[in-house]
């Protein structure tokens, strides 16, 4: 795995007193910062930067690489897609004396909001075990969350880029697709990017430039993560033949996607509520902690057989934010307790804790999340010198609209070697703190003069502007990589 994050970062601190937040209630529920893009950056020029980082630092021949696959949500092009990465590094390489990537390379897009990453790591996987003939692939996912200023989404902002190296003999952990959960259902206006909203006139004109902020509704949004990473997990525990509780306890690492900080560990509450639930023998716990939240056990047992459809409940009450229902309003109450509870923060000290702390710093990457949070992971457990060979991990990743996957991991003997090679801590060091009117103009979408110039990284030279009959390229972006 390799990362990559844009240098200009905000402190959520700084933003706080910008804004007037506090910061005591952004940095338990947020993190601590997250990173901006330069003008001189986009989606594709992260991937390529990531990807030629991830050929570089495990020196991988790009000849032997059968496919490049991009999850992304953040595409300029409604066309092309992995073929722009593949360029970019294609050049590089070249101008380093390295062979290029193999022409025989598929390079295919997934998009499904932030879990389109998840579904490209799903194809390479597939791919690698019954097309490649011994040949690799490199799954990128590249991503910016951006928000308007002024929302509540503000400081859920963040940019960066995780290539992961996918290969028959993993050197860090296997992919157990065999025993993954999948879910899915349509949910409507939850967290969408219509096309159609530049055109309206009240947003073209608070937006004049093409800003890619989605339309969503927080409260409905935090309803369909819950019960869609709910139904995917419920959907892998099943095809594990284990027990919800035995799931929990015998993980070695749980790794959401996280668009910020508590939505993981409000999944997790969440998901460990329905575990002593539906434990075979009753749990002690249960009854006390469901009396002490005023809920009826059996209505939270009733609750685990849920399959509830939100958009139709939406629709039928009038379509609008305030109308949103929660489908397990009796397990949402309860998860809020045991998320106090001593058992509960036990399982985040020795489930969730590793790579965290890091992850605080990097602000929502949405499909770039979820691998970035893995990589932190692993680079901490270097660090720490956690005994992991073997360990059983669980990614539970989630796109809006909306969709999710449980899938299980195994780490391999002799990890180490290659989450040293990571660089994840480096990444984060290479950072240039905004001011406040450097991070509104470039939020704006306006070039600001940065203390440093790019150095190692891909960036837009120039955008093409001829619309003629012979040729045409209005809008095309061509780009260099800064030495």
């Amino acid at each position: 795995m390799s990362l990559y994050v844009p240098r200009p970062r905000v402190s959520l601190r700084d933003w706080c007193e910008w804004t007037g937040n506090s910061w005591d209630k952004v940095q338990a529920v947020v993190g601590r910062s997250f990173r901006q893009p330069a003008a001189y950056e986009d989606a594709y020029t992260m991937a390529a930067t990531a990807v030629l980082r991830l050929i570089r630092q495990y020196n991988i021949d790009p000849r032997n690489v059968g496919q490049l696959a991009l999850g992304t949500e953040s595409s300029k092009d409604n066309s092309a897609g992995a073929v722009i990465v593949r360029g970019m590094v294609d050049r590089e390489l070249e101008r380093l004396g390295l062979p290029r990537l193999s022409r025989q390379l598929e390079v295919p897009e997934f998009k499904h909001a932030c879990l389109g990453g998840v579904y490209a790591l799903k194809s390479a996987l597939r791919y690698v075990a019954f097309d490649a003939n011994g040949r690799q692939a490199i799954v990128v996912c590249s991503d910016i969350a951006a928000y308007e200023r002024g929302s509540s989404g503000e400081q859920t902002q963040g940019a960066g880029a995780v290539a992961m190296l996918v290969e028959a003999q993993p050197k860090m952990f296997e992919v157990d697709l065999a025993h993954a959960g999948s879910a899915s259902d349509y949910r409507g206006p939850d967290f969408r990017k219509p096309f159609l909203r530049h055109f309206h006139h009240e947003y073209g004109q608070r937006h004049r430039r093409l800003h890619d902020f989605p339309i969503f509704s927080g409260k409905y949004s935090t309803f369909a993560y819950l019960d869609e990473v709910g139904q995917a997990t419920d959907a892998m525990i099943q095809r594990l033949g284990m027990a919800d509780l035995d799931f929990l306890n015998g993980a070695g690492g749980l790794f959401f996607h996280r668009p910020y900080h508590m939505m993981p560990l409000q999944a997790l509450a969440f998901i460990y509520a329905r575990a002593l639930a539906r434990a075979p023998q009753p749990h002690a716990d249960f009854r006390a902690l469901c009396e002490q939240a005023g809920v009826s056990p059996e209505g939270v047992v009733a609750e685990c057989r849920n399959t509830p459809d939100l958009y139709g409940e939406f629709v039928r009450q009038g379509a609008h934010a305030d109308a949103a229902q929660d489908a397990h309003p009796l397990t949402t109450k309860l998860s809020g307790l045991v998320r106090k509870s001593a058992a509960f923060q036990q399982l985040l000290a020795t489930r969730v804790n590793l790579g965290t702390d890091w992850a605080m710093e990097l602000g929502n990457l949405y499909t770039a999340a979820l691998p970035a949070w893995i990589a932190a992971g692993f680079e901490q457990a270097l660090e720490d010198q956690v005994e992991w060979t073997n360990a059983k991990l669980y990614a539970i990743g989630y796109g809006s609209g909306d969709a999710s996957e449980a899938i299980p991991l195994r780490v391999v003997p002799g990890w180490r070697e290659a989450a040293a090679k990571i660089g994840f801590r480096a990444a984060l060091a290479e950072s240039t703190d905004l001011t406040r009117e450097q991070y509104e103009a470039l939020h704006d979408g306006h070039d600001v003069a940065l203390d440093r110039p790019p150095t190692n990284q891909f960036v837009i030279a120039r955008t093409g502007d001829t619309y003629e009959a012979a040729f045409q390229d209005l809008g095309v972006d061509y780009y260099d990589y800064a030495q």
